[in-house]
């Protein structure tokens, strides 16, 4: 049996690689390495220019230089990482040897002590992951989801005013507009993005069960939550005072509980949408050379909202039970996370795919005003709910003295197709003012849409 060469075992780092390979530049394993390398870089030049632990500052080139080669993390770093793992079979310490490395190549090999000094591997960790998920969330998944609310905001606008049978368990009901209906998932969209931007990236900095005992020890006389503190809030986190060997990770809970709960809000538009397309509501619009079905050749399928269904709930089993795992560790520490956190990718990954298939399933739809136009023309019994409204009215004003319209309206169009003819019949034998009555009588399923256009202006507040 011929054997293949190794092959990507997840379709993110295959078939969809495309898709995602901007979170692979943060969430990845080099990507956290090379996070990994930044910290303990700016943990020895902060060291130097305080001249904390007997270190002196490094002149403004050498800092350069550090700095630079901890930018530049490559292909080179990578594989010297590999080799270095291989041997120590701990990956932060492997980043402590290829930083000595780089002092001793850069004639600093006397600062190669102050390398990973008074840190504990999760030091270095929980801000390495800290800062890679920041920069996913703010660089790759917070931009593509904001493309796809822009998006449905500009087709809420375009629809505003096309009015819509409304389904409310899966029956007729009160008629809206479409471009309502998309304002709905802009609104609920825009609130939890609101939510995800108010997200803390906590980081501690603390030692091996977070009381600076080895800070101390070397350094009785130093602030070391102070120094903790502007060392971590100067890597552009919000500093946790209060931990054990780890960050609890209470934020990444918090962070993938929004996530995920923005992937529902998605997978709720990416149902609705297909609901919309196979009753007719949309047309889909034929991609060029693309095949719609292997066998039937009139089929355009609306896979990219069922291709953003099943990635959404693939993302949301990562997120949920990472929310679940990451904020349990026995006593001071244990590995559990360790492992987990490796997949903080995977999850996101899932969800970026998703939303680029809404992102371009929304380009590939049209309404279709017609197929809209006709389903109302079908429902006129849909007026009942405003004429016995009305009628209700007219009785608490004293111009009517019609006992349960609501009754009345119920024998009349309930489980029944009543046309326009029925209810213009009815509305002009009913005792009530003429003023309403004219105002039914010029009532049809399209205009019965109340304020569903000006609603949408609420978007701007």
């Amino acid at each position: 049996m011929t054997v293949l060469p190794p092959q990507p075992l997840s379709p993110l780092d295959g078939r969809y690689r495309k898709a995602v390979e901007g979170l692979g530049d943060f969430l990845s394993e080099a990507g956290l390495n090379k996070a990994r390398v930044h910290v303990e870089v700016e943990w020895l030049a902060y060291l130097t220019s305080h001249s904390l632990l007997g270190a002196t500052p490094l002149s403004d080139a050498d800092l350069k230089a550090l700095r630079a080669w901890s930018a530049g993390f490559g292909q080179t770093e990578i594989d010297e990482l590999a080799e270095t793992e291989a041997r120590t079979q701990h990956d932060v310490k492997a980043i402590e040897y290829l930083v000595r490395g780089q002092l001793k190549r850069q004639g600093l090999g006397h600062l190669a002590e102050l390398t990973h000094v008074c840190c504990t591997s999760e030091d270095i960790n929980n801000l390495s992951y800290a800062l890679t998920v920041q920069r996913a969330i703010s660089e790759v998944w917070l931009p593509k989801l904001l493309s796809v609310i822009a998006e449905l905001e500009r087709q809420a606008e375009q629809y505003r005013e096309m009015p819509m049978m409304s389904r409310t368990h899966g029956q007729p009901a009160t008629p809206t507009t479409l471009g309502k209906e998309l304002a709905v998932f802009v609104y609920r969209l825009n609130r939890q993005v609101a939510q995800i931007e108010r997200i803390e990236y906590l980081g501690k900095f603390s030692g091996a069960t977070g009381t600076f005992a080895a800070h101390l020890a070397a350094d009785p006389d130093a602030d070391w939550a102070a120094i903790s503190r502007e060392f971590v809030e100067g890597l552009g986190l919000d500093w946790n005072p209060l931990t054990t060997q780890i960050e609890s990770h209470d934020w990444q809970a918090e962070l993938y509980g929004r996530v995920a709960h923005t992937n529902r809000i998605l997978h709720n538009l990416a149902t609705d949408i297909w609901s919309y397309i196979s009753i007719g509501y949309f047309r889909q619009i034929p991609v060029e050379g693309a095949t719609g079905s292997s066998t039937m050749p009139h089929k355009v399928n609306p896979i990219r909202f069922e291709n953003a269904e099943a990635n959404f709930e693939l993302s949301n089993a990562i997120l949920d039970s990472l929310a679940a795992t990451l904020v349990t560790s026995r006593w001071q520490r244990d590995l559990t996370d360790s492992s987990a956190q490796r997949n903080i990718g995977v999850g996101l990954g899932h969800s970026v795919l998703a939303l680029d298939n809404v992102l371009r399933g929304l380009g590939q739809i049209d309404a279709a005003p017609e197929v809209l136009a006709a389903d109302l023309d079908s429902n006129w019994e849909v007026l009942g709910e405003a004429i016995q409204t009305v009628i209700r009215a007219e009785v608490t004003a004293g111009r009517s003295t019609i006992e349960d319209p609501y009754a009345a309206l119920k024998d009349l169009t309930r489980g029944r197709r009543i046309g326009q003819a029925d209810l213009v019949e009815f509305v002009q034998g009913l005792e009530i003012g003429d003023e309403a009555k004219q105002r039914l009588l010029a009532l049809t399923p399209a205009t019965y849409v109340g304020s569903a256009a000006q609603l949408i202006d609420y978007l701007d507040d």
